[in-house]
């Protein structure tokens, strides 16, 4: 019996052994992964931070792009201001032109057309009314 029972002892010896040996390999593979693990770990904090340092840099150019912005706004409003004082102003010269224009119109057709003539005789240029002309036409039909 006592055979039977260090049979049973070697047996068992053999696979705690089998089992220590698997074990062992289990945690090499673990201790390797676990590497793999740290160095993935570490890549993954320097993305973050290069990532903040991003976000920092991106945050500073929105902002002077924001004061920019702001600036041209109230620059461009100035001008807007201005722009509508001197079409207001403009409106105002067009609409007195215009009535110049009108109280002008009778006015200028009351006045005499003046027209360059030439004299046969001279070759100087001067001007004549319509009534010089029309008195000028009379005296050469009575010739």
């Amino acid at each position: 019996m006592q055979w039977v029972l260090e049979l049973a002892l070697v047996a068992l010896l053999a696979a705690t052994l089998f089992h220590a040996v698997r074990l062992e390999r289990a945690l090499g593979v673990l201790k390797r992964d676990r590497v793999q693990l740290q160095e993935l770990i570490a890549g993954f904090n320097e993305s973050t931070r290069q990532a903040e340092r991003g976000i920092d840099r991106l945050r500073a150019a929105t902002d002077g792009a924001g004061i920019q912005i702001a600036r041209q706004t109230d620059a461009a409003l100035s001008l807007k201001d201005d722009l509508v004082l001197l079409i207001e102003r403009g409106n105002r010269l067009a609409d007195r032109l215009e009535q110049v224009v009108r109280i002008g119109r009778p006015l200028a057709a009351d006045t005499p057309r003046l027209t360059v003539v030439s004299d046969n005789d001279r070759a100087e240029h001067h001007v004549r009314s319509q009534a010089e002309r029309d008195l000028m036409k009379a005296l050469r039909m009575a010739k």
